[in-house]
């Protein structure tokens, strides 16, 4: 089913969560091989979370992948937790033993299309008992390798393919959180940032920016579950909230939310299509 909001957002509805991981992974897979059609590479931003593991998880089984030629895919992120490279909140240490470790495994990717955010070098130790400065400064290093690997495979006015981000209760996408400055860089040069005291544990985090991020051919947003119906009935009935983070997200083609029926409780005007 299909709802239309705040254009240029279009909404497609899902019965449950099964349901939507499943259909956000098929159109991803479609959607790669749609495009290495037409062109020579597809860059491709992941995120963590469980619904953005569970469709990294879908993909490893979904027998569209055997039709794509991976050599040609870049993968990225579009938020990172600043740990341990083998710490197990690492979005990119989940997305590899998900999906893409397979990939590398059987000769389909090359290990140098995967694209990870930098992690913490230090031990735990020592980034726990770190000044915030210390931390401020690690941080801005980390997003400024960041944009320079980005620049550098897709150039300084490049843009990715395809970004793809869940939606947390609070509304933020990303580690772009409710009210902080992070979510109000307007600068377009500026495409990845550090954050630190994230409300969200781990505290320490990589993000893509706004400008970055609504550079991109396509943003898809995806949400399941009840707790996330006042998040997204806030982020879909504005735009460009500060307040709700995730309203910032949309794409110079394509603005993509896919939700399920309990994402979708909250939204007053949702019809039912056949």
């Amino acid at each position: 089913m299909t709802t239309q909001f705040d254009d240029p957002r279009t909404v497609l509805l899902y019965p449950d969560e099964k349901m939507l991981v499943n259909v956000v992974a098929t159109r991803m897979l479609l959607r790669i091989s749609d495009l290495l059609q037409l062109q020579d590479r597809v860059d491709i931003a992941l995120t963590g979370g469980t619904d953005g593991i569970a469709v990294l998880e879908a993909a490893s089984h979904n027998p569209l992948q055997d039709a794509i030629d991976f050599s040609r895919v870049h993968f990225w992120w579009g938020d990172e937790r600043f740990v341990q490279a083998d710490d197990a909140d690492r979005n990119a240490l989940q997305a590899r033993q998900a999906w893409l470790d397979t990939l590398v495994k059987n000769g389909k990717l090359p290990e140098s299309n995967i694209h990870e955010m930098p992690a913490d070098t230090r031990t735990r130790d020592d980034a726990d008992n770190a000044s915030d400065a210390t931390n401020d400064d690690i941080l801005a290093e980390a997003a400024r390798s960041y944009q320079s690997e980005l620049e550098y495979e897709i150039g300084t006015e490049g843009s990715l393919d395809i970004a793809l981000f869940g939606v947390g209760p609070d509304g933020h996408f990303a580690s772009l959180f409710p009210g902080r400055d992070e979510v109000l860089i307007s600068d377009d040069s500026i495409k990845a940032v550090g954050v630190s005291h994230s409300p969200k544990m781990p505290p320490l985090r990589v993000s893509l920016t706004v400008p970055f991020i609504q550079q991109s051919e396509s943003v898809w947003v995806f949400a399941a579950g009840e707790r996330k119906a006042d998040a997204v009935s806030r982020a879909l009935g504005s735009a460009d909230n500060h307040h709700v983070p995730s309203s910032y997200a949309r794409g110079t083609q394509e603005s993509l939310w896919m939700i399920d029926e309990a994402a979708a409780s909250n939204i007053d005007d949702t019809e039912e299509a056949a």
